[in-house]
């Protein structure tokens, strides 16, 4: 008779996009084949992969985007809160990205320009909806707001950069990411 065989606890994984362009999920997803040996040892919670639309207890949590709006920082803060690790994925993460370039102009001015000014049909207003999050007056990164663990530098990292980092926490080592797999395209 065969003995049975260990059971394994799988790591639970989450993520979340903030302000950001999604491509960092895209590099995840670029894992491709790689993704089904994921399966045995990861299961995964909210994330591209899921419809799973709250993040529940997890052990490890990748978060893309920088933080522009009241709901950005109410997500962060939230999912921090569920999840022991937390991994900063890509430049908007990590220090605001390309939504961070409009940190040098005055967010009363962008919003003018871009709802106030006179259009084809007509004048527009700036939007005053209780369902639309508050802007915030900067895109700030992750780190101002919670504690982050681990930064996965990118604009997005690499399929293959955040492979490594997996195996690496799967395997309880620190992640190293070495030349040739931080790039910014």
């Amino acid at each position: 008779m065969n003995a049975p065989m260990p059971l394994v606890k799988k790591l639970r994984v989450a993520t979340t996009s903030l302000a950001g362009c999604f491509g960092c999920h895209m590099s995840l997803l670029d894992i491709d084949e790689r993704i089904l040996k994921l399966l045995d040892l990861v299961e995964f919670d909210r994330s591209p992969l899921t419809d799973i639309k709250h993040c529940g207890p997890c052990d490890l949590g990748f978060i893309e985007g920088g933080l522009c709006n009241a709901e950005n920082v109410h997500v962060l803060r939230e999912f921090r809160t569920h999840c022991k690790i937390i991994v900063a994925v890509g430049a908007c993460a990590i220090n605001g990205g390309l939504p961070a370039q409009r940190n040098h102009l005055d967010l009363r001015d962008i919003l003018e320009e871009v709802y106030q000014t006179e259009h084809l049909l007509g004048r527009a207003g700036i939007p005053n909806d209780p369902e639309l999050p508050l802007p915030l007056n900067k895109v700030h990164p992750i780190h101002e707001v919670v504690k982050v663990d681990y930064f996965l530098p990118g604009c997005p990292p690499s399929a293959d950069a955040i492979w490594k980092l997996l195996t690496d926490l799967l395997a309880g080592r620190t992640p190293s990411l070495g030349h040739g797999l931080l790039h910014y395209d």
